[in-house]
């Protein structure tokens, strides 16, 4: 176990200091400047002025900070994409930042321009499609042990997780998979804020402290289920954390679930052995989020179509499949035909010598005869003309050696000629 471990520690260990020695460590921001003279914009380039749009937008609304500490917040922006080391994190990660600043900022919408909030909608939903309130039923035995496994992936996991499928694709993955994820993530949870603003709903905690009375929005959060885990670590995070959500009344789609879903789609298309991992943390996500009463389940299945639509409609062509395994840099997994057979490459310049032109008129070539009857003659093996065998010449001909090997396993395209059981070559010219 300890050798297994310390071969895991050193794998990570040495795909961190590759990852280090991929990242621009530019910090001129002249650079970047040069770049984005030589950058040539596209359609797709056009999505950067709604990013800007809707940052103005939040902006103009924000309170706290007020005017004028707020305009720090598109200064700091401003210079780390200046900057060629911040801006490779930065850029990628804009549409995270655009989720967080509407999250943050959506409590400053004035109350005239809210919709109403709707109370009885999730719970009749849930009981004409599933039969019964689920989440109310799963909330009716507690138990500390219980709460504890709730916690661990939605009061801890569920912020730490993403993280480390980030920190995953960085290390393990092309740049494109991380840039992939980063627009993914962000994209899915700005989606689900804007649903939960334009069709607020309340969650089981609320129905299970208020009944199904009006909600207005100057009611608080609520933490529900982890106010057991507040007690039981002596302390008020999360009951001060939901008491101060920006979203109050945002039970559809559970965010909580979109993500363990995206991050278990993740991690098994990029990553295959943690499939059943992922997935039974995503489960127990799934559970967690009605046990807490937090969520109904109608928005646990919300939030879990919505990951996998847009980790579908995300996803290019050119990284499903085997392409999705790519190491970084490009490497590939696969071996070469030459490696398989442990053949020397001829394409390799540095295997072997160019040999002159008087070098070829000393040594015949074999090659494969049209008369599959005769068979294979001493003749065949070539001499040199000072009486010598050709070994250090041989090595020019290893594409011809290995079409002969195997040779009823290759076809047309793989780029190799089939070779029959027999063949002969023809006599040297001496024998002729």
């Amino acid at each position: 176990m300890s050798s297994s471990i310390r071969k895991t520690v050193n794998t990570v260990l040495q795909a961190f200091v590759a990852a280090v020695g991929r990242l621009d460590k530019s910090l001129s921001p002249a650079v970047t400047l040069n770049r984005l003279r030589k950058h040539h914009f596209t359609t797709p380039d056009s999505v950067h002025l709604f990013h800007v749009a809707n940052a103005g937008f939040w902006l103009f609304l924000m309170r706290e900070p007020g005017f004028p500490m707020k305009l720090a917040i598109p200064a700091i922006w401003s210079l780390a994409l200046l900057v060629p080391f911040t801006s490779q994190f930065f850029v990628p990660a804009t549409p995270v930042f655009m989720w967080l600043i509407t999250y943050y900022s959506s409590r400053f919408i004035p109350t005239s321009w809210r919709p109403n909030i709707s109370v009885s909608l999730l719970p009749t939903l849930e009981s004409v499609l599933y039969g019964a309130n689920i989440s109310d039923i799963l909330t009716r035995f507690t138990h500390p042990i219980l709460d504890i496994i709730a916690w661990l992936p939605y009061g801890v996991g569920h912020f730490i997780i993403p993280f480390f499928v980030a920190a995953f694709l960085w290390l393990f993955r092309t740049k494109e998979s991380l840039h992939l994820w980063a627009r993914t993530f962000g994209y899915l949870n700005f989606a689900g804020v804007v649903i939960q603003i334009f069709f607020p709903c309340s969650a089981p905690w609320y129905e299970l402290i208020h009944g199904l009375t009006p909600a207005n929005y100057t009611m608080k959060g609520s933490p529900g289920g982890l106010a057991r885990i507040d007690a039981l670590l002596h302390s008020s995070a999360y009951t001060v954390g939901f008491s101060n959500a920006p979203v109050v009344f945002g039970a559809f789609p559970s965010l909580h679930a979109a993500c363990a879903t995206i991050e278990a789609l993740f991690m098994s298309h990029f990553f295959p052995q943690t499939t059943r991992y992922v997935w039974v943390y995503a489960g127990v996500l799934y559970w967690a989020t009605m046990y807490l009463t937090h969520h109904y389940l109608i928005d646990v299945v919300g939030g879990a179509c919505l990951s996998i639509a847009f980790f579908y409609l995300f996803l290019p062509d050119n990284m499903r499949g085997d392409a999705a395994l790519a190491p970084p840099g490009g490497l590939s997994n696969q071996r070469s035909k030459y490696e398989v057979y442990d053949l020397e490459d001829p394409t390799d310049a540095a295997a072997f010598e160019l040999s002159d032109a008087s070098s070829d008129e000393e040594m015949d070539i074999t090659y494969r005869s049209p008369n599959p009857g005769a068979t294979l003659t001493a003749a065949a093996i070539p001499t040199s003309k000072n009486g010598q065998d050709g070994k250090k010449k041989n090595h020019r001909h290893t594409a011809s050696i290995a079409s002969l090997i195997r040779g009823e396993e290759r076809s047309a395209e793989d780029g190799w000629s089939p070779v029959s059981a027999t063949f002969t070559v023809p006599p040297a010219r001496g024998e002729r």
